[in-house]
């Protein structure tokens, strides 16, 4: 079969990183006799460069035209100074919401290779295996904004805004993906203070009774920061609001032994997905061979999960990269000081050795 995915690079450590999920899905369609239609495209700080905008519209054509998008990192200090609607970052946003990708999977799972990397004493660390549902369109990011100064000086203020709608069918998925999994489902708002909060909780209530079989409970987002680090093992499947999303989930990432290893997946009503490290663009090691490509790589894997309904060999590149944890393969991040460290290219080869295997 081919598939034709949109390859955004992007900046930093992102062209390295997407080098390798790139190299990975091509491993995948050779064993599985697949082949996969690379069309690259710029977005965030190298867009700015080139174009005068983090997301040109043919970019977008692109991104529209592809079975799926697979994006490396964006943004960097030297774009810090722009402002807010031509930062990197709104490259992100826009694509998110051009191609309607409300629902953010991000995985974390504690391999148990790595359980000396974890902060957290292993026999808490180890059974960590959740997911975070994060809703990607709404909420702060997307409300009004504004800046003004005021008699007593500069104000700036950001809206946290909630319809229903939007609330339903973010619960939804979050459901039916705890359905698959352990059927345990915790919703995160701060429904003691927030008006928008309290919309939430009253949506997804009133969602689960049409999903009897999943044990339901809401928790405020201060504890639910608290219980990762008490009990990480209670959770199966977290979903809540834009904010609390991109915050726990950064969380949740550390407790893996390294925010180079989480992926995510932006998905909407489609097949049509973005897939992403959640990790930065890290310019300070760019070009160095320093970053840890597995997070894109897992990326790749659930891309080919969701968006092109490949279950086996989703499966097949999660192995291969279980296997080279297994036989000891670190990169930087995971190495620990002093430790020997393999470079983002013998990580990435040895995972395609295992794929291959």
């Amino acid at each position: 079969m081919k598939f034709s995915i949109a390859l955004i690079k992007g900046d930093g450590i992102g062209p390295e990183v997407a080098a390798a999920a790139a190299a990975a899905l091509e491993t995948i369609g050779r064993a599985f006799c697949h082949t996969f239609l690379f069309r690259e495209a710029l977005a965030g700080g190298c867009a700015i460069d080139a174009a005068g905008v983090p997301l040109p519209q043919h970019t977008l054509r692109i991104c529209q035209d592809s079975d799926a998008v697979l994006l490396g990192a964006v943004g960097g200090p030297k774009w810090d100074d722009l402002p807010g609607e031509l930062r990197p970052e709104r490259a992100i946003l826009g694509l998110r919401q051009e191609l309607g990708l409300y629902a953010n999977f991000r995985p974390a799972l504690l391999h148990p290779a790595l359980a000396a990397r974890s902060p957290l004493r292993p026999e808490l660390a180890l059974g960590l295996d959740l997911v975070i549902v994060r809703e990607l369109t709404g909420g702060i990011y997307y409300g009004e904004s504004g800046r003004r100064v005021a008699e007593s000086g500069a104000e700036a203020y950001d809206t946290e805004r909630y319809a229903e709608p939007e609330i339903r069918r973010i619960g939804r998925r979050a459901f039916e993906l705890a359905m698959i999994r352990r059927k345990n489902l915790v919703s995160v708002d701060k429904a003691n203070v927030l008006e928008s909060s309290r919309l939430w909780r009253e949506t997804m209530r009133s969602l689960a009774t049409d999903f009897p079989e999943v044990a339901y409970r809401d928790m405020y987002v201060d504890n639910a920061a608290m219980q990762l680090i008490r009990d990480p093992a209670q959770f199966d499947v977290i979903v809540t609001s834009n904010l609390f999303g991109d915050i726990l989930s950064d969380e949740a990432s550390v407790l893996t032994g390294s925010i180079g290893l989480l992926p995510s997946a932006s998905l909407g009503e489609g097949s049509r997905g973005l897939y992403e490290p959640i990790h930065g663009s890290a310019p300070d090691i760019a070009g160095q061979g320093l970053a840890n490509p597995l997070a894109a790589i897992l990326s790749a894997a659930l891309l080919l999960r969701h968006s092109l309904d490949l279950p086996e060999e989703a499966r097949s590149l999660e192995r291969a990269v279980e296997a080279a944890l297994d036989g000891g393969y670190r990169t930087a991040d995971l190495a620990g000081p002093g430790a020997g460290a393999a470079s983002t290219l013998e990580m990435t080869e040895q995972v395609l050795r295992e794929i291959r295997r």
